[in-house]
C-alpha cells in the first residue's frame, strides 16, 4: 500500500519498494481520511459532557429545572474549550498518521503530552497485554541527541564510555521509556544505557494516562492487533502482479520493429532513412511490422484486474465503488450502499471508541487550565461519533421508514392528528446528532406568535386607523386614575 509508512530499514539511503499499482495507497489514504473525520470531526465535538446520575438525582430532588439548564450551559462551554484546544494543538496531523498506521500495520502507540502528541510506530515500541487485552507493560524506543538529556546523567555515561569516546561527541543515544501498569496507575520511567534518567519517573491514573496503545482489531490471546489490509492481502497481491503483467506487456507491445524481406526489391536503407511523405522505389509486401498476438490474453487479465479493483474500492469505501454502472442511479441508492459499506467498520469503531476516543478525550480534558477542569465524579464524557453515529443513523432510517409507511397506509390526515411533531423532530435531530437546545419554540413563544398573528389579521380587517384608535383606548384604560 504505502511502503514509506513502515520501511524495513530507516535512514537517508533507505530504498523503498516501488509497487506497480497505486490503488492500495489511494484506498488507505481515502479510508484514513474518512476515519479521521469520523473520530475527530471538523467544526463539531466528537464527545458530549454528561452529568452523572448523582448530579441528575440531586437536581431532580431540588425540583429546579433552571439548575440543570445552567449545568448544561457550563458543560457546553467546556466542550467548546476542549475542542478549541484540540484544533490548535495540531493533533489532527498525528491522528491522521495514526489511522494510516492502524490500517496498514494494525498498531500504534500515542503519547498525548502538553508539549505535543507523538506516534510511535510498530518498530518503535513493544507491548505486553493481559488475557483481557489491557496493557501490562510497554516500552517505547527513540533516538535523541545528548543535549535533551539532563546534565546529571552525562558524567555517568562518560564514565561508562571511558576515555575512548566523549558523551558530547555522540550524535544520538537510545532513550527507552517504560510504562508499567500497577493496579489503577501507570508508572513511567526512562533509561539510557541501562541507567535511569533523573526526573523521568511519573505516575498517572490508567484512565488519564498520556500513553495510549492502539490496535485495529482485537485478537484473543495476542499482544498486538492485526491490520485492515491483512484481510485484503489476497486482492492487493493479485492486483500488484496483474498490473505488473499488463504494464510489462504494454511496454513490449509498444515497441515498434520493422522487418524487410531478404531478397526483396525494397532495401533496408530505404526504410530507415526515409522521412514521412517521401517517395521511394519498393514493394509494400517486402516490409512488415512485429505484432503481439496477445490481445485476448491481455483482455482476460484486464477483466480480472477490474473485478479485483472493484472489490478493493468497496473495501476502502471509495466513492466510485458505491455507484453501479447504469444510466440512472438514484441518490438514495448511493446513500444506502455507502451506509451499508460503512456499517461494516462497526467493529473497528467500537475499538476506536473504547481504546482511543475516550482515553484521548479524558487526557485532553485533564490538560485544560486548572480553573476549567471537570469536577471529579460529577461529569463524564460520552463519545457521540463512530459506532454511536452508526447507531443513530440506523434510528434515523427506522424513523423515516415508519413515517413513510404510516403516511402511505393511513394517509397524511391521520398522521397529522396522531403524531407528536415536536417529539418526532427531537428524535430525528438526535439521530442526526444536532443539539436541539433553543431550537424549538417554547409554549410562551408559541402563544406570543399566535397573538401577533391575531393582531395582524385584525389589522388587515379593520385597517390601520382603527387599530391606532384601539391602541389609544387600551392605553387610556391602563393609565392610573388621578382620583
Amino acid at each position: 500500500t504505502i511502503p514509506a509508512l513502515l520501511p524495513r530499514t530507516r535512514g537517508a539511503n533507505t530504498k523503498l519498494p516501488r509497487p506497480y499499482q497505486s490503488l492500495g495507497a489511494h484506498g488507505v489514504n481515502n479510508l484514513g481520511s474518512k476515519l479521521l473525520m469520523t473520530v475527530l470531526p471538523a467544526n463539531a465535538p466528537h464527545f458530549r459532557l454528561r452529568p452523572t446520575n448523582k448530579v441528575t438525582e440531586d437536581v431532580e430532588a431540588q425540583n429546579d429545572p433552571e439548575m440543570m439548564t445552567q449545568i448544561e450551559d457550563k458543560l457546553s462551554r467546556l466542550e467548546r474549550e476542549a475542542m478549541e484546544s484540540i484544533e490548535t494543538s495540531g493533533d489532527r496531523v498525528v491522528i491522521h498518521e495514526t489511522m494510516l498506521h492502524l490500517l496498514v500495520t494494525g498498531n500504534g502507540l500515542l503519547n498525548v503530552a502538553k508539549e505535543g502528541t507523538r506516534l510511535y510506530h510498530l518498530d518503535r515500541f513493544v507491548i505486553k497485554r493481559d488475557p483481557e487485552g489491557r496493557p501490562l507493560k510497554m516500552i517505547a524506543w527513540e533516538e535523541v541527541t545528548p543535549d535533551v538529556l539532563p546534565e546529571a546523567i552525562q558524567p555517568r555515561i562518560n564514565e561508562e564510555l571511558g576515555s575512548t569516546q566523549n558523551f558530547k561527541s555522540i550524535k544520538t543515544v537510545d532513550l527507552y521509556t517504560c510504562i508499567r501498569t500497577d493496579g489503577k496507575f501507570h508508572r513511567v520511567h526512562q533509561e539510557v544505557n541501562g541507567m535511569s534518567v533523573p526526573e523521568s519517573h511519573g505516575t498517572y491514573p490508567v484512565e488519564r494516562s498520556p500513553w495510549i496503545p492502539l490496535r485495529f482489531s482485537r485478537i484473543d490471546g495476542e499482544d498486538y492487533g492485526r491490520a485492515f489490509v491483512d484481510g485484503l492481502y489476497g486482492d492487493l497481491h493479485s492486483a500488484e502482479y496483474l498490473t505488473k503483467a499488463i504494464v510489462e506487456g504494454a511496454l513490449a507491445a509498444a515497441k515498434v520493429l520493422f522487418f524487410v524481406r531478404p531478397g526483396g526489391t525494397t532495401r533496408i536503407d530505404t526504410v530507415t532513412k526515409s522521412n514521412s511523405g517521401d517517395v521511394r522505389a519498393g514493394h509494400a509486401d517486402d516490409v512488415s511490422v512485429l505484432q503481439m498476438e496477445k490481445f485476448a490474453d491481455f483482455r482476460v487479465a484486464k477483466d480480472t484486474l477490474d473485478t479485483i479493483e472493484t472489490r478493493l474500492a468497496r473495501a476502502f469505501l471509495m466513492n466510485s465503488s458505491v455507484q453501479r454502472d447504469a444510466e440512472r442511479v438514484t441518490r438514495e441508492e448511493i446513500r444506502f450502499m455507502a451506509q451499508e459499506l460503512e456499517t461494516g467498520l462497526g467493529g473497528f469503531y467500537s475499538i476506536l471508541s473504547e481504546e482511543f476516543q475516550l482515553p484521548y478525550t479524558r487526557r485532553r480534558l485533564d490538560m485544560l487550565p486548572s480553573g476549567r477542569k471537570l469536577p471529579k465524579g460529577l461529569v463524564r464524557p460520552a463519545i457521540v461519533t463512530g459506532l454511536e453515529a452508526l447507531g443513530r443513523g440506523n434510528d434515523l432510517d427506522k424513523l423515516d421508514t415508519l413515517l413513510a409507511g404510516a403516511i402511505q397506509t393511513l394517509g397524511p390526515e391521520v398522521i397529522s392528528s396522531e403524531l407528536n411533531i415536536k417529539d418526532y423532530l427531537s428524535r430525528r435531530a438526535l439521530a442526526i446528532g444536532i443539539d436541539v437546545q433553543g431550537l424549538f419554540k417554547t409554549e410562551e413563544q408559541k402563544q406570543q406568535a399566535q397573538q401577533q398573528g391575531q393582531m395582524m389579521q385584525m389589522a388587515e380587517k379593520l385597517g390601520p386607523e382603527a387599530m391606532r384608535q384601539m391602541g389609544k383606548m387600551n392605553a387610556t384604560e391602563g393609565a392610573p386614575s388621578n382620583g
